[in-house]
């Protein structure tokens, strides 16, 4: 039977979309297969609370979509996107009710810092200055890097754990603290190499881009990207769950954006033995228990950075936030967890009926753990913020079983398509230099579980799709 399709895309996360989006941008002829009635995956908006509020099922805050080299190249705009930034891209909260901003200005946020700012200035500005030259490096495969030297001055500073970094440039705990928050997104036990690498990398993009978010929920985010893929010619099916490639129109590609475990399920794909093998030691990483609520207030910080901020970062000193991340990979959980909290109403009041704000949190916890958290996150909310739970209105909670129903990519509720650490950062999901691609040449994998990594960027998609156009051009 003729090929119906030059490439079908198989799960319609951002990665997916980028996939999609770009083998179409070149001609080919492409369809995206999604298995739920709402395209998106994680990056979805939904009504959790109460009736007329809108919470982001997962990704809230999307630095990495706007600063994403792939998608900062569409036109999504002109499909009704609209970002907004606010004030302070994220804060982190100190004890006595006193805090730390990172703003967009590298010299206003090392001004915080007395003895410690000239450091803070040196260990980022070089590094923002040239990340137009280090991104497709940083976001990419691992291979030889297009501007060597700077590549080798990332990865004297990315490589270390974060302590070690922190302790090499800083003295004070306060600027520690402030990239100790940005690092502990990753998961990671912040003595642990390459720990450091999150930090910078989310904190250069605080510098360069802030930390915007799209108006009116991050599912208009993948709105916008549909309508352009479907502009472009796309097929987008919905409600089509894929268990068998059988059960899909012929094509000369398929491009799946799901992790290694759900790979290894679908039959037909005619995999190597070796292959899946090498797919079965492919580990999963640290889960998140997730939070959303309807106020009627404002988060009542007791600090104004952080009530200016989109992002704010909880855990009251580096020692707690250690503890905290170190105990996860013991399998247990801390009762001062590291929580990281986003509250989009202060700055968009399309979300809600008047009166009524959002607000968005989680915490770390042991991949497939169902332990509750609720009350744990809510006191380390209370202590930055006293009077927050008397704004409660509705709440929701989400435990890592109940984030794989409404996103099967989430694996035991890991946000990040798996472990980040060094032996799974550069060469996920298995150790080769063509990380997209399978020992099938037809069939390659797009998601977040290849380089580089989690996040809402596209990159992961964007990759996967250049190793299909060399197969589909020779």
């Amino acid at each position: 039977m003729k090929d119906k399709y030059d490439a079908i895309i198989i799960g319609s996360g951002p990665n997916g979309l980028a996939a999609a989006t770009y083998l179409q941008q070149q001609g080919f002829k492409t369809a995206v297969y999604e298995q739920e009635s709402k395209p998106g995956g994680a990056t979805k908006t939904l009504e959790l609370t109460i009736p007329g509020v809108k919470n982001d099922m997962g990704s809230a805050i999307l630095p990495m979509a706007f600063g994403s080299p792939f998608f900062r190249s569409l036109p999504l705009s002109h499909y009704g996107l609209e970002w907004i930034f606010p004030d302070i891209p994220f804060a982190h909260a100190l004890p006595n009710g006193k805090a730390v901003a990172c703003y967009k200005d590298i010299t206003r946020t090392a001004e915080q810092f007395d003895d410690d700012s000239t450091a803070y200035v040196k260990l980022f500005e070089e590094l923002i200055n040239g990340w137009d030259e280090l991104e497709n490096d940083i976001l990419g495969p691992l291979g030889f890097p297009d501007k060597p030297s700077l590549f080798l001055k990332f990865g004297f500073k990315a490589f270390p754990s974060v302590k070690m970094l922190a302790d090499h440039y800083y003295r004070e705990e306060r600027a520690k603290l402030l990239l100790y928050g940005a690092a502990a997104h990753s998961g990671l036990p912040m003595s642990q190499l390459a720990s450091a690498s999150f930090g910078l990398v989310l904190t250069i993009m605080a510098h360069k881009y802030n930390w915007p978010f799209p108006k009116g929920g991050a599912g208009n985010f993948i709105t916008a990207l549909i309508q352009h893929y479907k502009a472009l010619g796309g097929e987008l099916i919905l409600n089509k769950k894929v268990e068998c490639l059988s059960q899909l129109p012929p094509s000369k590609t398929y491009l799946f954006d799901v992790t290694p475990k759900q790979l290894l399920k679908i039959d037909g794909l005619d995999l190597s033995s070796i292959y899946r093998k090498r797919l079965e030691n492919f580990k999963y990483g640290t889960a998140v228990f997730k939070m959303d609520w309807a106020l009627s207030g404002p988060i009542p910080f007791l600090n104004e950075k952080c009530r200016k901020a989109a992002t704010v970062h909880l855990g009251f000193s580096t020692e707690e936030i250690t503890i905290s991340e170190e105990m996860i990979h013991n399998n247990q959980v801390s009762s001062k967890p590291y929580v990281i909290v986003a509250q989009h109403t202060i700055y968009d009041d399309s979300r809600s009926p008047e009166g009524v704000h959002t607000a968005w949190a989680y915490c770390h916890v042991p991949n497939g753990s169902t332990q509750d958290c609720s009350e744990i996150i809510k006191d380390q909310i209370e202590k930055a913020a006293p009077g927050f739970k008397d704004l409660i209105i509705k709440e929701n909670s989400l435990n890592t079983k109940q984030l794989q129903v409404l996103d099967p990519n989430l694996i035991g509720g890991d946000i990040n398509g798996g472990s980040q650490d060094l032996s799974q950062l550069f060469t996920r999901p298995i150790v080769t230099t063509k990380p997209y691609t399978t020992s099938n040449p037809s069939v390659f994998i797009c998601s977040s579980s290849t380089p580089p990594g989690g996040g809402v960027h596209g990159m992961c998609g964007y990759n996967a799709a250049l190793a299909a156009e060399k197969f589909l051009s020779k």
